[in-house]
């Protein structure tokens, strides 16, 4: 296979894990399949200078944006830089996109290529929290909340910050092939492909540690027990509060309803399960509280859109005699 060369925008602003997620990625993919300069893989910024990113940090580019060559993929990270573009970056976004075999966006990169036309007519994400500026700036964009991750014609976008790494994966697989995107993954410590939908991750992200040692205890308690009886009453008890004292704190600590965190654990840990062992759906189902295989299946299907068993299928990290 000959190399796959890929363009990393940089500018002033830029989000510095959009740039160095994918980046890590496509290195690894090369190394995976033993050759480590597969993806010839080049950072370009305005002057070829270094850029601060929206963190502090500083990134030297390889190259002048305005002196790069066209590459197979051009990839646009996102950042506190895309909410005043520099004109010049867009325009040069846009010359680099018409010779690319694919052009990517990170995050709110979505705006840079939305803002260079090209995304007009097409469908499109970005991070969670900005899907209805974009919508509302480019309305010619069909914006999909849900997905972590869009690919419409020859460009991809993807939600919010490490789901380019996602979309990275994604496009490593269509390169190479599964079983180097899952090495890749495996050794990245992340999904080859993340479960559900990024909407998943505005409400069940708000769910933090307790600051009371009580409250942290009945968290422990729930994630060490999930068969056991969670009801508001009993996890009231351990921590010596009445069930409505109890609720009360929980959610004001936590972010969420003692139930809703509870549904959370149960699903979280039927998940591993599914992926890291190869025992049975009723057997899963009753260690991890839902008791019945059926009340899973709801669970799953209602959460990320896919029972149990098929989730399986697509997650699972072990393999059988017959794989």
């Amino acid at each position: 296979m000959r190399s796959i060369s890929v363009v990393i925008v940089l500018y002033e602003g830029v989000q510095s894990l959009d740039v160095t997620g994918p980046l890590e990625v496509f290195a690894g993919a090369g190394a995976a399949v033993g050759r480590p300069q597969l993806y010839g893989i080049t950072t370009a910024g305005p002057g070829g200078g270094p850029v601060r990113t929206s963190s502090g940090l500083r990134l030297l580019a390889d190259d002048d944006l305005d002196h790069v060559g066209p590459a197979h993929t051009l990839l646009v990270p996102g950042g506190a830089g895309t909410i005043d573009p520099d004109p010049a970056v867009v325009r040069r976004i846009g010359q680099l996109a018409a010779g690319a075999e694919r052009v990517v966006s990170v995050c709110t990169g979505a705006f840079l290529l939305a803002e260079a036309g090209l995304l007009a007519g097409r469908r499109a994400t970005t991070h969670w929290a900005y899907c209805d500026s974009l919508a509302r700036r480019y309305p010619d964009i069909d914006v999909d909340p849900e997905p972590i991750y869009v690919k419409d014609g020859n460009i991809a976008s993807s939600a919010g910050v490490t789901a380019g790494i996602d979309l990275a994966l994604a496009l490593i697989e269509e390169d190479l092939g599964r079983d180097a995107a899952l090495q890749v993954a495996r050794h990245l410590v992340v999904f080859l492909r993340r479960p559900g939908g990024q909407a998943q991750f505005s409400t069940q992200l708000a769910a933090q540690l307790a600051e009371r040692h009580p409250l942290r205890d009945v968290q422990r308690y729930i994630a060490e027990h999930p068969d056991g009886d969670l009801s508001v009453a009993a996890l009231a008890e351990l921590c010596s509060l009445s069930p409505r004292h109890f609720a009360r704190a929980f959610a004001v600590e936590v972010g969420v309803t003692p139930g809703r965190y509870v549904d959370g654990v149960r699903l979280e840990t039927a998940r591993r399960r599914l992926e890291d062992t190869e025992d049975g759906i009723e057997e899963i189902a009753g260690a991890c509280g839902f008791g019945t295989p059926e009340s899973m299946r709801r669970a799953f299907v209602r959460a990320l859109a896919v029972p149990p068993t098929e989730y399986r299928r697509r997650f699972r990290t072990y393999r059988t005699g017959r794989d």
